[in-house]
């Protein structure tokens, strides 16, 4: 592997923007940390650092990152879609989306339905020996939380097209539109009460920090306004948080009535301005450090494997714990002085341990070699919603209590995870052929 990220280190083309890939890799790197650290597993459980020690909620401001993710996916997704465009001037635009659609989605679905597939096996075996209690039970849960990431990334390419043109007609005004319909949900769910109208900023909040990507690709956010992001962003998410029903963490808490991350909130799209802003005034000393040919073939090297680790970084922290446990090693009491001493040592075995699944599974990051020349695009498009459906399904059911007819509610849908693992494989399958010529 070492010589080919040379070679693809080497082949850089100077126009690309390297700063993108720091934070893309960046920024799931802060996500696998954030949840090894969080994690206050002991020998009854798995419970949440951040409720132990509460005064440690404010480090959610920093290591709640996923809303850069989401803002460079924006930007990723205007010039791959563009990019179409202009190699295919003589395609209709239905096919230029089937074919956007898979080629986008081609990478994040294949090592994910991969990660579907071999957990759910690995739970029906479990289960079919009568397992399945004590922290084998709780990791079956858990295991899949993170796809909810994967579901919302799958309908931010599913609606680059038409949010593209609502940006490029539009400009801030796009996304001004976008973050007031997040203003008017909140309103509507905490002033007014209305029952389910909370979920529609699942789109409206992740959806306006997309629309900034889409801005930054366009050259739209220079320093002055990401200085005004920053600090407009930090102190609004500071005012709704003192003021407002809003909580301190910006990751969800167990127990809370009331969570910024799901569904998302107005405090957590004012976060996501602040970090964007953050970031954005970082860049020109960042892009300095990448034009180092060492600095920039590690983050080439991390970005072939990140969706891979980010995908198998919670079976790794599970398998370590489930490893101490076995070798009858004490888990100290969480945020006791035994507990601070022996993290780097969890850390530094999950490390490993993912790692080791990464060398397992990158293969199946790598993107296949054909390429797409025709396309169906209403087939594409209902490919994507069944996988965007299936995965959230699973990330909130997980895989316990399979053989149990175990659910969990989808917005108001029961939803199992039988049925879950079946979209996701349908919608992957149509997504596949709506991107391929038919005989």
């Amino acid at each position: 592997m070492g010589s080919s990220v040379r070679e693809l280190a080497g082949a850089t083309p100077a126009t690309r923007d390297r700063y993108v890939d720091l934070l893309r890799v960046a920024s799931l790197g802060a996500v696998v940390l954030g949840h090894w650290l969080m994690a206050a597993v002991t020998p009854d459980g798995v419970g949440n650092l951040l409720a132990v020690v509460p005064a440690l909620q404010p480090l959610t401001w920093l290591l709640q990152v996923m809303p850069v993710f989401f803002f460079v996916g924006g930007f990723s997704h205007a010039l791959s879609y563009r990019s179409l465009l202009r190699k295919r001037p003589e395609g209709s635009e239905d096919s230029v989306y089937s074919a956007f659609l898979r080629a986008r989605l081609q990478r994040l679905l294949r090592p994910t339905m991969v990660f579907v597939l071999v957990w759910g096996a690995a739970a029906l075996l479990v289960q079919l020996l009568g397992g399945g209690g004590g922290l084998t039970g709780v990791t079956l849960r858990m295991v899949t939380q993170p796809l909810w990431f994967i579901g919302i990334y799958l309908a931010m390419v599913a609606f680059t097209p038409p949010l593209l043109r609502l940006h490029e007609r539009y400009g801030w005004g796009a996304f001004a539109g976008l973050a007031g319909a997040a203003v008017a949900v909140d309103v509507l769910r905490f002033a007014a009460g209305v029952p389910y109208v909370e979920f529609l900023n699942f789109a409206f909040v992740w959806l306006a920090v997309h629309q900034l990507g889409f801005l930054r690709a366009d050259g739209r956010i220079h320093l002055r306004r990401a200085a005004l992001l920053a600090g407009g962003g930090l102190v609004t998410a500071a005012a709704l948080v003192a003021l407002g029903p809003y909580p301190l963490s910006m990751v969800g808490m167990p127990g809370e009535k009331v969570s910024n991350m799901a569904p998302p909130t107005l405090a957590l799209l004012a976060h996501g301005l602040w970090l964007v802003g953050a970031v954005e005034l970082l860049r020109a000393p960042a892009a300095r450090l990448l034009e180092r040919p060492r600095v920039w073939r590690a983050v080439v090297a991390a970005n072939g494997v990140a969706m891979t680790a980010f995908l198998w970084h919670l079976t790794a922290m599970f398998g370590v714990y489930g490893a101490l446990l076995a070798l009858d090693v004490d888990l100290p009491e969480p945020a006791s002085a035994a507990w601070w001493a022996q993290v780097p040592l969890r850390l530094a075995l999950a490390a490993a341990l993912t790692a080791a699944l990464v060398a397992a599974f990158r293969a199946f990051e790598r993107p296949a070699a054909s390429a797409p020349v025709q396309g169906h695009g209403p087939l594409a498009a209902l490919g994507a919603t069944l996988c965007l459906l299936g995965v959230l399904g699973l990330s909130m059911v997980g895989f316990g209590g399979l053989l149990d007819g175990r659910t969990a509610l989808l917005i108001a849908i029961p939803v199992s995870a039988p049925a879950a693992v079946a979209m996701t494989l349908g919608g992957w399958l149509l997504v596949e052929r709506a991107g391929r010529r038919t005989p």
